[in-house]
């Protein structure tokens, strides 16, 4: 019986904990890494596509899968008082920035009536940032009310943050909430909108919103951050059950001589 042999049969308890850290370890490690193709393969899929000429909304009903992705320009008007307020969202920071990277704020969603229909875009407008002392007080923002063009690029959603429970919508004003739900928002106002979003780029902020998006793949070095530490925390526990069996190992020699 060789030495890893006794380790494993002598330490039943011990080998089975250790197996368990090194099965946890490399499987969030692999998780991780996994997010970070994700994001990569993500921002090369926007990038190819977004050299494509941009798509009118006007033109025809788009499908999400003939728009995901894609630079989308939309005529019509803003209907201000429907917009929702998504809060505890950071201030998005553009590639290679960091400036209040951790400031928090709302992403402004506000339906757009398509012009010469009454078909609705949600236009996902912009950021702004948050009262910290009060949280029902919203910060300037303009809408204009006249018949207006946005550029952006078209996505199924705006994105999610975690929470508690079930959200359900409401027509309470202002409506402050946690994620955004497009079928719900069209059972809600019994309307007929586009089943994805169009995410505002450019312009000169004189509503009052950020939109200097962060690209798809920011986070990517956070994910390898994450994984090397999941594997570490893997080989840890390895080299932990290692040295401890082999001084174990050690001691028991020493008895018998």
């Amino acid at each position: 019986m060789n030495i890893f042999s006794r380790l494993f049969i002598k330490r039943i308890a011990a080998t089975v904990s250790a197996l368990l850290v090194v099965a946890i370890g490399c499987a969030a490690g692999f998780w991780q890494m996994s997010r970070a193709h994700q994001k990569i393969g993500l921002a090369e899929s926007m990038a190819a596509k977004q050299q494509l000429p941009p798509l009118s909304l006007n033109a025809q009903d788009w499908t999400l899968e003939e728009a995901a992705e894609r630079r989308v320009v939309a005529k019509g008007s803003f209907l201000p008082a429907e917009t929702i307020w998504l809060d505890n969202r950071p201030r998005p920071v553009p590639l290679g920035g960091v400036e209040n990277a951790s400031q928090s704020g709302f992403y402004v969603m506000t339906p757009l009536r398509l012009a010469g229909t009454e078909t609705i875009l949600w236009i996902k407008r912009g950021w702004a940032p948050r009262n910290n002392d009060e949280r029902t007080q919203l910060p300037p923002v303009s809408t204009p009310s006249e018949l207006v063009e946005v550029e952006g690029i078209a996505l199924a959603n705006p994105g999610k943050v975690f929470e508690l429970g079930k959200n359900t919508a409401s027509v309470n004003r202002p409506r402050i909430e946690q994620n955004f739900d497009l079928e719900q928002e069209a059972q809600l106002h019994a309307w007929r909108q586009l089943p994805f979003i169009l995410q505002e780029s450019g312009g000169d902020g004189a509503d009052g919103l950020t939109k200097n998006w962060a690209p798809p793949s920011t986070g990517v070095e956070r994910h390898y951050a994450y994984a090397f530490q999941w594997f570490a925390l893997a080989f840890s526990g390895f080299l932990f059950w290692l040295i401890t069996g082999l001084m174990q190992q050690r001691k028991r020699g020493d008895k018998s001589e």
